[in-house]
Order: structure tokens, then C-alpha cells, then sequence
């Protein structure tokens, strides 16, 4: 049963568009709507060919095969239908009389088959009232488009054709197309990229182009890695069963004891399991195409709470990049960043299941990193008095020794020693990851990830790590020009890291202080003031000295208003910010002013505080 399941696999394959159709027919089944896309969408689809200039991606297109080279089109018919409309008004050899029909559908039928035949040389339709007006509207929309341009623009165009490719996935053979359909329908949405490298990868999961039994037995291992590491909201130990917790993270779960991906092969073949066990497991690469990694529920009200509890602060595909830069700059042994862009997701990753070594060896580097970072990187925690908002949480997961039904405990993971009685280590990283957390908010400029784990698993402390990420943040500042940056052109890092730099340096007095997300840059002093009596000089209202990093909704607050008036009214707001926290106290040992003087200190003295640490950490 196991080995027919796995057989029946049929790998994704990239398919060329200028191709897709070359010597294949595709039949729309009855089920599926009429053809429906609109100029919107059509136009969308052809400038995202205009644009490109490498190859790219348009989407998937799951198929059952019928028999050879004839497929019933699952999902994706909106999008291979517009393919057909556009290579036949620009007349590609590839396009047959048969290559596009609907089932039982003899009005779109006949369409397709008359835009064929204007392709071959008649230019108009006889009775509009016979053909499907939608499709007609369709190919209209691509005569448009191209109206006007001239030979040139269509030949770039034909030759961008050539770098586009489409997913074309097939569903095994045996495989309950009722049970899909509804899966899909659940769905409502495309195949992902990441499941299409999770495909690749344990497609390449073979023996000189052969599937043994051990071959099996590894794609079955790394599909439930894959799966494990997919659920980013709770601990990886918590998506395994309790006998392969022990046997992949020790005893109390808190240590990964696996050196490569022969260690967990031998970890997963020390757990009990019976072959019910074996082939529901196995099962899941049949549904690694047509559905979300949502295996591994919790039943009771109890664990679901547990899965609740945490958010990370990435998402899975992200993940998989950042493992990729991790890996790259282990292997490189320099600070180049791989790329966390996701538009290049499938390139940035085609390396890694170029062979089965490659494949098994990210499988293992997934789980590797993601018990790394779990333990290492920020979460953001709902539990007790901050279930409702949350808080920035590092912690790691160990194994409750005084519940005996092996539940999670959650500890601090900087480890409270003789040196350190009042945790200030965990404090101080948790505070300096949600700084740059609230600073690099898209995923692809989030590269200080890759560097915590890959230093991590070169064996670094958690006191080496701080001292690494105040360097990486003391680049950043620097390389901002912060100097010399006046209003809106002062980069965000600049904030950021002074705030955190006041706090670390007084962690007793700021023990509450939490970063939250600021992107509105404050002038303290308005631009436009309400009360023009009060003023300063021009080149005061743009100083580092007069700004400060708030929310948007704070920034609305404070409008016009005076400086004393914001701290008087507005308290919660000025606690947002340690920097705008010292502008209060200037102001109030200034007798209640906020003028140019004040202005002129602050700015000295906090350009001098980041030049003491870029130069501190210069020399580290």
C-alpha cells in the first residue's frame, strides 16, 4: 500500500506557457464555472509578463490525466484559459483546434474554436449570438492591449513568453477526486509556492533515479518535518508525538540531539508505530499539492489554548528563506545576505533539491534552526495578564516535570546563573529583537534572523549574541548618515536603537518599557504651531533633537499642539518613546519651555550617545 501510494506521486513540472499546450489537450470539466476573468484580471496577468525580466512564475495549474497527454483541468482553468486566448492572438504554432474544450459546453466550444480560426486568418465571428460572449470579451481585452503597440513591444513581449512558467501539477492516480474537489472548494485559493519546494525536495528523494525502500521511508520522515515546521505559532516539540519528542529533543525536550538526517531517520525508527501509523503518515505526501499543512490537531480545549498562546513573528515561507540564508552564510562563512525576497522564492531555493544529499540535508537544516529559533528568536505571547494584547516573549520549551501528562513549560531562555540573579540577559535580547522586530517590518529586511540562528548554531552565547546584533544595529545607524539626516529623512533604526540604548542602560528604571509599532515621525516642537507666539528657528523644527517616533494614532494626537501641552496631556503617548521620554524632563527642568536651547542639548547629547556606541562597537 505505502510503496503504490508513493509510485503514484507525480512530481509538479515546470511548464514553459509558450508550451503548455504544445501536443497536450485540456478538457474544463462540467463542474467548473464558465470562463470569467475580467479586464482586471486579464490585464494584470499580461503586464506581469510585460514587467519581468528573469524567469518567473505565473501560478499552478493541477490537472488529472485522463489518459496520455489529455488532462482534465482541476484548478486553474481561469488562467489557462486566458493562456489560450493570448497565444492564439499571437499566433503560436503551439495552439491546436484541440488544445482547449469544455466539457458539454458547446457554446464556448464553438468560440474556441473560432478565435483558432482567426488565429489561422478569419478575422470576425459570423453570429455572436452562438458564442460565449465572455471569451469573446476576453480576447478582446488582449486585441486591446495590444492595439497601437508597435512590432517592437510585441516582439520583447514574445520573447519575455519564453522566461514564464506555470506549475502544472497532477494528482495521483488514485486519488478521491470528490474529496479534493471539496478541499479545494475549502480552499478557495492556489497552490503555494512552498509546497511546491516541499514537492521538489522530497521529489529528489531517490537512488540514481530510483525510489527505494529507504528512499520511501526518508520522503515519509521529511514530509512530517516538513509539516512540523510549517506550524510557526507553537514550539516545534509541540508538533510531534510525545515518543519522538523525547527521541529528537531528549528526555526533557530541551536539547536537539540530531547531528544530520541520519541522526532522525534513526530517531523516527526508534518510535513505536504500527503500519496504520506508518501509512496515514506516508499519505501525507499525496496531499502535499492540494492542502495546507493542517495535520496534527489538538482535540481538547486545553491544547488548543497551548496552540493559541504564541504568534510568530514570521510566517512559514519566510522561514524557509531565512533557513536558506542561514545555511548560505555557514557555507560561504561571510555576511552576504542570500535574498528574503519571496517574488524570487523558488530561485533563491532551486539549489537545494538538486540531488538527494542537498534535499536531505535542508530537510534536516529546517528542523534544525526552527528548534534554534524557536528558542532564540522573539514571539509575541498571549497568556495571563497579557492574553488580550500580548507581549514580546523569549523562551524555550522544556517538559513540565511536575505534570505527568507530559505538558509544555515555558522558561526563560538565558538561563538565571550567579552572574545574571536578576535575568537581565533575556530581558536585554528580548528588548534589542523587538526593537529591530518593530523597525524591519517586511519579512525580506528581516536578515538579522539568519544571523542570530546561524551564529547560534556555530555555538555562540546568548551574551555574544547581543554584542552581534548591537553591531549589526550600530551599522545600520551609520550607514543611515544619522548626522547629518534631518525630518523625515532620519531612518527608523536611529529611533529605535536610542530607545534601546536608554533602556538597556537603565533597564531598572524602563523595566516596563515594550516596543510596539511606531512608523510616524514626531516633531516635538510643530511645524505648524497653533499659538505663533511661541517659535523657534527653521533649522530646529527639523533637528534629531526635536523629533521623536510615535504610532500613527499618537501622531494625530499631538496635532499642533505645544510641547507641554502633549506631555501634559497626552502622558501614555510620551511613554511610547525612552528619547521623548528625556524631552519631557528637559522641559520641566526647563521651567515648563521647550525652546531652542533644549532642542540643541537634546540633539548633542543623543547624536553623542550613538556615536559612543558605533564606535564601542567599532572596536569589538
Amino acid at each position: 500500500m505505502v510503496k503504490r501510494m508513493i509510485e503514484n506521486m507525480v512530481q509538479p513540472q515546470e511548464c514553459s506557457i509558450e508550451n503548455i499546450f504544445l501536443e497536450h489537450e485540456y478538457i474544463i470539466p462540467i463542474y467548473q464555472r464558465n470562463y470569467a476573468w475580467s479586464k482586471e484580471e486579464i490585464e494584470q496577468l499580461l503586464d506581469d509578463i510585460n514587467d519581468i525580466n528573469r524567469k518567473y512564475y505565473l501560478g499552478s495549474l493541477i490537472v488529472n490525466e485522463i489518459e496520455r497527454n489529455r488532462f482534465e483541468v482541476i484548478d486553474g482553468q481561469q488562467r489557462l484559459t486566458t493562456l489560450f486566448l493570448l497565444l492564439s492572438y499571437l499566433k503560436y504554432d503551439s495552439i491546436k483546434i484541440d488544445s482547449l474544450r469544455f466539457e458539454a459546453r458547446e457554446k464556448s466550444n464553438k468560440t474556441l474554436k473560432a478565435i483558432y480560426e482567426t488565429k489561422a486568418g478569419y478575422k470576425e465571428f459570423k453570429n455572436e449570438e452562438e458564442y460565449s460572449t465572455d471569451i469573446i470579451e476576453g480576447y478582446s481585452i488582449i486585441e486591446n492591449y495590444f492595439l497601437g503597440k508597435d512590432a517592437d513591444f510585441i516582439s520583447r513581449f514574445e520573447k519575455k513568453i519564453s522566461s514564464v512558467y506555470i506549475i502544472r501539477t497532477q494528482v495521483p492516480k488514485d486519488i478521491d477526486l470528490n474529496h479534493y474537489f471539496e478541499i479545494m472548494n475549502t480552499r478557495g485559493e492556489q497552490l503555494e509556492l512552498h509546497e511546491i519546494v516541499k514537492a521538489k525536495i522530497i521529489g529528489a528523494i531517490e537512488t540514481d533515479g530510483k525510489i527505494t525502500d529507504d528512499d520511501r521511508i526518508d520522503k515519509v520522515i521529511a514530509g512530517e518535518i516538513w509539516d512540523a515546521c510549517a506550524q510557526m505559532d507553537k514550539y516545534i516539540q509541540m508538533s510531534f508525538s510525545t515518543d519522538k519528542r523525547k527521541k529528537l529533543f531528549s528526555d526533557d525536550w530541551d536539547s536537539f540531539k540530531c547531528k544530520s538526517f541520519d541522526d532522525i531517520r534513526i530517531a523516527f525508527n526508534g518510535c513505536s508505530r504500527d503500519e496504520t501509523k506508518y501509512e496515514s503518515e506516508t499519505s501525507k505526501l499525496k496531499d502535499i499539492l492540494i492542502k495546507k499543512q493542517n495535520n496534527l490537531k489538538q482535540s481538547n480545549d486545553e491544547d488548543k489554548e497551548e496552540n493559541e498562546r504564541f504568534d510568530s513573528i514570521i510566517s512559514f515561507p519566510n522561514f524557509i528563506l531565512q533557513v536558506n540564508e542561514a545555511m548560505n552564510i555557514l557555507e560561504a562563512e561571510n555576511e552576504n545576505d542570500a535574498g528574503l525576497d519571496d517574488k524570487k522564492f523558488i530561485e533563491f531555493l532551486k539549489n537545494r533539491w538538486s540531488n538527494k544529499e542537498k534535499s536531505l540535508d535542508f530537510v534536516y537544516s529546517l528542523l534544525k534552526y526552527r528548534y534554534l529559533f524557536d528558542r532564540y528568536i522573539i514571539k509575541r505571547e498571549y497568556y495571563g495578564n497579557h492574553k488580550s494584547e500580548g507581549k514580546w516573549s523569549l523562551k524555550k520549551c522544556e517538559i513540565n516535570n511536575y505534570d505527568k501528562g507530559n505538558k509544555p513549560i515555558y522558561k526563560t531562555t538565558l538561563n538565571i546563573d550567579e552572574e545574571d540573579k536578576n535575568n537581565l540577559d533575556n530581558k536585554q535580547l528580548t528588548l534589542l529583537e523587538s526593537c529591530l522586530r518593530i523597525t524591519y517590518t517586511s519579512p525580506k529586511t528581516m536578515h538579522w534572523i539568519a544571523k542570530v540562528i546561524s551564529e547560534v548554531n556555530k555555538g555562540k552565547t546568548g551574551k555574544e549574541i547581543i554584542k552581534i546584533l548591537e553591531k549589526y544595529c550600530c551599522k545600520k545607524v551609520d550607514d543611515s548618515d544619522y548626522k547629518n539626516s534631518k525630518g523625515f529623512a532620519v531612518e527608523r533604526i536611529v529611533f529605535t536603537y536610542l530607545d534601546y540604548i536608554l533602556c538597556r542602560d537603565n533597564l531598572k528604571k524602563y523595566e516596563d518599557f515594550e516596543f510596539q509599532f511606531r512608523k510616524s515621525i514626531e516633531h516635538f516642537f510643530p511645524q505648524h504651531p497653533i499659538n505663533e507666539e511661541y517659535k523657534i528657528k527653521d533649522e530646529n523644527k527639523d533637528s534629531f533633537g526635536n523629533l521623536a517616533l510615535i504610532t500613527v494614532s499618537a501622531n494625530s494626537k499631538f496635532s499642533n499642539m505645544l510641547p507641554t501641552h502633549k506631555v501634559e496631556q497626552y502622558r501614555e503617548v510620551v511613554k511610547q518613546s525612552p528619547k521623548l521620554i528625556q524631552m519631557k524632563n528637559l522641559i520641566l527642568d526647563n521651567n515648563r519651555k521647550w525652546d531652542d536651547e533644549c532642542i540643541e542639548q537634546h540633539n548633542d547629547e543623543m547624536l553623542k550617545l550613538l556615536e559612543d556606541e558605533i564606535k564601542k562597537h567599532n572596536d569589538f
